[in-house]
């Protein structure tokens, strides 16, 4: 009797598995395949119910809000005229032998806006459409509008603008006194001229960062105050583009950019107008195409002499002494008296006359916004506080 080997048996039987698998794959194989190209009768009803599934777990508060928003979203196309001064011609020498014949150019430059109302108002940076002897509106629906400048304002660096039509996509103005710093913000806006690849809005979101940020006065004559900072990415371009909570309310208008070293771009710091002071200024230049700022305190100031703080028991000579009040004015009314020191206006230290006015010019008030002192009257510590008064229209 021939004994088999174990070897011989395994080999048996993986071969008869083997088989076994195959030929049941060949039985199953056909019938599926048959099956997959007969058509199958569609259940549009559950289609439909995965389709809003799934949009509706995509759905966010931001993606909401930008909906909301985009569509009142524009890009500003500008033709400037912009002066350049060549560097010899700073030689007052030079100048006084070779009058310089200044030589400007017509220059094209991009910016954002957005629309406030259904007839056609755009607000913009001011810096956006300064000099602009054209000005081309493009919406997100890819029509493109003239627009003219109904009023601007170097100061603030607000302009508003205005383009036919009467049905227009036109955003909600939130109240930037309730913004949190660490809430979800998104700027929307033209960055880098990308309007004329695709006349939609770019989106990018960040967090306020921090607000109530004063530049005071610039070089340029502009003044920047309460700005709301935020991280969400802005770059060349984005000014004058709103900046939305996630409720879509336009608390803001992104203005300028800090940058780093030799960056250009964005590093997350992003600095934008709030919208209260936005809408204090449109109603200006809504009515008059201009801010007023012609207003008096009636009060007439000296800085302290070291005999005066002496004979008043000053611990120093710092803050100013009034002089004068006038009758009718709002600070006598107020309760403001001649030998009076003021030491701070609106929470801003004074040290002498000088910086009394520049603190005013910083803050860039207007007839009706309200002023504070913190006064020394003897041993007392008084706040004072009254409304800016417009000079008479002569």
């Amino acid at each position: 009797m021939v004994k088999k080997s174990p070897l011989f048996v395994f080999v048996i039987t993986a071969a008869l598995t083997a088989t076994s698998c195959t030929c049941q794959e060949e039985k199953t194989a056909e019938p599926v395949e048959l099956a997959a190209l007969n058509p199958q009768p569609v259940d549009y009803q559950a289609r439909e119910k995965t389709n809003s599934d799934v949009s509706n777990s995509r759905e966010t508060a931001i993606t909401r809000a930008v909906a909301e928003v985009s569509d009142a979203v524009c890009g500003i196309n500008v033709t400037q005229i912009r002066e350049y001064r060549r560097p010899y011609f700073e030689d007052p020498f030079f100048r006084f032998f070779f009058p310089e014949r200044i030589p400007r150019r017509a220059v094209k430059s991009l910016g954002s806006g957005f629309v406030i109302s259904p007839d056609g108002y755009i607000v913009t940076n001011q810096h956006v459409v300064e000099n602009a002897i054209e000005i081309v509106v493009v919406l997100p629906d890819g029509s493109t509008h003239q627009a003219e400048i109904i009023g601007e304002d170097r100061i603030s660096d607000i302009a508003l603008l205005k383009i036919d039509g009467d049905n227009h996509k036109y955003v909600k103005l939130g109240n930037s006194d309730d913004v949190i710093i660490g809430e979800w913000v998104i700027a929307l806006g033209n960055p880098f001229g990308l309007f004329e690849i695709n006349a939609k809005p770019t989106v990018t979101v960040g967090v306020v960062s921090a607000v109530d940020r004063d530049f005071g006065k610039q070089e340029n004559d502009r003044v920047y105050q309460d700005m709301i900072q935020t991280d969400a990415a802005i770059n060349q371009g984005n000014s004058g583009g709103p900046l939305v909570n996630s409720l879509g309310e336009v608390i803001g208008m992104n203005t300028f950019i800090f940058t780093g070293g030799n960056s250009s771009g964005n590093i997350g710091l992003g600095f934008a107008i709030p919208i209260n002071r936005i809408k204090r200024i449109l109603r200006d230049l809504m009515k008059y195409g201009k801010v007023d700022r012609s207003w008096t305190t009636g009060i007439v100031v000296e800085n302290i002499a070291p005999l005066v703080a002496d004979y008043l028991g000053l611990p120093s000579t710092e803050g100013v002494i009034v002089t004068d009040v006038e009758a009718d004015s709002p600070a006598r009314q107020a309760g403001l008296q001649v030998g009076d020191v003021i030491v701070a206006v609106n929470g801003k230290h004074i040290r002498n006359q000088n910086d009394i006015w520049t603190v005013i010019e910083n803050l860039d008030l207007k007839p009706g916004d309200e002023i504070r002192l913190d006064v020394l009257r003897g041993r007392k510590e008084l706040v004072i506080r009254f409304r800016l008064k417009g000079l008479a229209k002569r």
